[in-house]
């Protein structure tokens, strides 16, 4: 099991990685960060994604779908921004949320990478 440092240590060796962090969606807080930098506030990243990830779980909701997130892609003109809710016990109400340089990323693998990454998370 790794720690929230050394998963955000683990997240920032993907190929591509700007910026890295562990969020509680139910206070918008970020309990973690690496990287970033003066382009990229990875707190107020934090934050602002925390309503994408809210929403997201009320249209389930009045979807009536019995179905969880695997993870939430935003495509800008040169990142990806993935978070991935995280699924186990002692993720509940937390995400990872993993900036990528568009040019430099490989989006399949930084994918897969990201699902080990919870795997092995232990908050």
């Amino acid at each position: 099991m790794a720690s929230t440092d050394v998963a955000l240590k683990d997240a920032m060796l993907i190929e591509g990685a700007r910026g890295a962090a562990l969020v509680d969606y139910t206070s918008g807080m970020a309990l973690g960060v690496l990287g970033g930098g003066k382009d990229l506030d990875l707190a107020i990243a934090a934050a602002g994604n925390t309503e994408v990830v809210r929403a997201k779980i009320r249209a389930l909701e009045l979807l009536g779908l019995q179905d969880q997130i695997e993870d939430i892609l935003i495509t800008l003109g040169g990142q990806y921004h993935l978070i991935r809710p995280l699924a186990g016990k002692t993720g509940k109400g937390l995400f990872l949320y993993l900036v990528l340089d568009r040019v430099r990323a490989n989006l399949a693998m930084a994918r897969h990478q990201l699902r080990r990454i919870e795997d092995d998370i232990e908050v």
